[in-house]
């Protein structure tokens, strides 16, 4: 077990040492500065931008911004509903998979384009390789377009007072050619000499000791694992993901993908303090971000070493841990640190399966995406808490008596209407999801495999999954169904691009704004002081909205267990 506990520090602390550095190169390729791999990918970008008919350096407002993010998100997604609808007789299909139903393109499709990947299908079964690989490019796509709206915010406080916010489409290409595609390379050439399979040959025969033969999926899956995690896209090659023998071979690859996942979230903060040379304020937001973290990660850890009593009581050995639905090659620590970690993340990836974990586990990973502001995903991880930052200064200024100010621009009551109506609609979108489901049985309880307390955290996992854009599942639901596939694309949507518009119009708006130099009376909000306010506005806000259906669910479940 201390063996255990010293990989998951280890797993961390190297995160967080590759991450400042990382983040300052992330800072200068946003900021047009030189890098080292600017021999590479400055011909390949000048050819693209020259086929496509872009302008590279035409400025944008921050309207102009999400006019371009929103008409390149839907052609993804009208190109991904025609090849997931007809995949079953296109090339690269080799285990003759069929296509999918039109409901079902329709959830894979926006849950792709938003960087949800949430999957009501098995990836063996569900999907051709041709289709696998087009959800491969959303993942790219989908990171970056998180990532170029994230830099939208960045501009906005490093320039004193402008309408000028650079280029999308820029910072789109740059997020693609030189953080994600690099990462992604590195970490797929590892996995595949661990044993994960990259090829577009179908399934491969085998012989077991029984002397039975056995079908076993294979297909180009470490490509796909590794912009998965190093994209917070989630999502799996396999069904079981990364519990998949396949998809996570070794204890080793399991600190890749672990890795892989953080280092991006990680590196964009300080890349934003970098970048508003703030470096100060960067750490405030690490520091509160891992506090949240770490008191969501330390209890599950913990929770899943002690073991399941029930079992226990049954005369079973559980020194190992409770180990339903997790993998003895990874053991119950590093499976209960990767359920955070994925969770606060908005990756959605699992090594285990999080419908069996201990109770309050599984109540720990529905904070984790109902707070959805402690690292978060590539770019939006950045966005979500900007808005708590926002009612964080509003209300410290309120108690001091000041008008609120944030990097000397004055907020106002318009960018106060917007960060509340973007904190609010995560719990609206959540709760009345699961409201609706639970109150429609042939839709809610009928496609669960749990009734009582542990159905409805099956119910509230899902809509919880979908408006963090995580993607993860409590599996022991049956999601391929009409109302499930529309009802949770649904949710996908809003909960992926109105969080994005909101918080870019805040900065676009702030700066626009007259700068007013900080004086001895500005509030400071790079000490420790605005991060615990700001901690606390985030607990008040975003997770006691959730107590009274948690009280419901998970935790009654845990005092039928104890």
């Amino acid at each position: 077990m201390n063996t255990e506990i010293l990989g998951i520090i280890a797993m961390f602390l190297l995160t967080l040492a590759l991450a400042i550095p990382l983040g300052k190169y992330i800072s200068k390729v946003y900021g047009m500065e030189k890098t080292w791999l600017d021999f590479i990918f400055n011909p390949l970008e000048k050819l693209f931008f020259k086929l496509s008919g872009v302008n590279p350096a035409e400025e944008m407002n921050w309207k102009q911004h999400m006019k371009a993010l929103l008409t390149i998100n839907l052609i993804w997604f009208v190109l991904g509903m025609i090849i997931l609808m007809t995949m079953g007789s296109l090339p690269l299909n080799p285990d003759g998979n069929p296509s999918m139903s039109a409901d079902l393109a329709f959830n894979t499709a926006i849950s792709f384009v938003v960087n949800c990947n949430l999957q009501h299908y098995s990836g063996e079964t569900g999907i051709s390789y041709l289709g696998q690989f087009y959800l491969m490019f959303l993942q790219f796509v989908s990171a970056a377009t998180g990532m170029a709206a994230a830099v939208v915010v960045f501009r906005a406080f490093r320039d004193k007072t402008t309408t000028e916010l650079g280029n999308f489409y820029t910072y789109f290409m740059k997020s693609c050619t030189r953080i994600l595609l690099p990462l992604s390379f590195v970490v797929a050439a590892l996995l595949a000499f661990q044993g994960t399979p990259m090829t577009f040959e179908g399934k491969d025969s085998i012989t077991t000791l029984q002397g039975d033969v056995q079908e076993i999926s294979r297909g180009p899956a470490a490509g796909f694992v590794a912009i998965k995690h190093i994209g917070t896209n989630g999502g799996g090659f396999f069904g079981t993901n990364g519990a998949h023998p396949l998809e996570n071979p070794t204890y080793f690859t399991n600190m890749l993908e672990m890795w892989a996942q953080m280092i991006i979230p990680f590196a964009m903060i300080f890349a934003f303090g970098y970048f508003i040379k703030r470096k100060k304020f960067s750490w405030m937001i690490f520091g509160v971000m891992t506090i949240g973290f770490l008191a969501l990660a330390i209890p599950n850890v913990i929770g899943e070493m002690q073991g399941n009593p029930m079992i226990e009581k049954m005369g079973i050995d559980t020194s190992l841990g409770a180990m339903e639905g997790k993998e003895t090659r990874i053991g119950a620590a590093a499976t209960g640190y990767w359920s955070i970690a994925t969770t606060v993340i908005s990756t959605g990836s699992v090594n285990s399966m999080h419908d069996s974990t201990m109770p309050l586990s599984g109540m720990n990973e529905l904070l984790a995406m109902m707070i959805n502001s402690f690292y978060g995903g590539v770019g939006v991880g950045i966005l979500n808490f900007f808005v708590f930052i926002i009612l964080a200064v509003f209300i410290s200024g309120l108690m001091v008596g000041r008008t609120p100010e944030f990097f000397g621009k004055k907020v106002e009551a318009r960018e106060m209407k917007i960060a509340m109506i973007i904190a609010l609609m995560h719990p609206f979108l959540i709760l009345v999801g699961t409201a609706l489901t639970a109150a429609m049985p042939e839709y809610g309880t009928a496609t669960l495999n749990n009734p009582g307390f542990h159905g409805l955290s099956e119910m509230l996992y899902e809509f919880t999954s979908a408006s963090a854009n995580n993607g993860s599942g409590f599996e022991g639901l049956g999601d391929n169904t009409v109302w499930w596939n529309v009802s949770t694309g649904i949710v996908l949507i809003l909960a992926r691009f109105l969080p994005i518009i909101g918080p870019v119009a805040i900065a676009g708006l702030l700066a626009q704004k007259k700068y007013i130099p900080e004086s001895d009376g500005t509030l400071r909000t790079d000490t420790g002081t605005f991060g615990v306010v700001t901690l606390t506005v985030i607990v008040i806000i975003a997770a006691l909205a959730f107590f009274p259906v948690l009280a419901l669910g998970p935790i009654a479940e845990y005092f039928t267990i104890y």
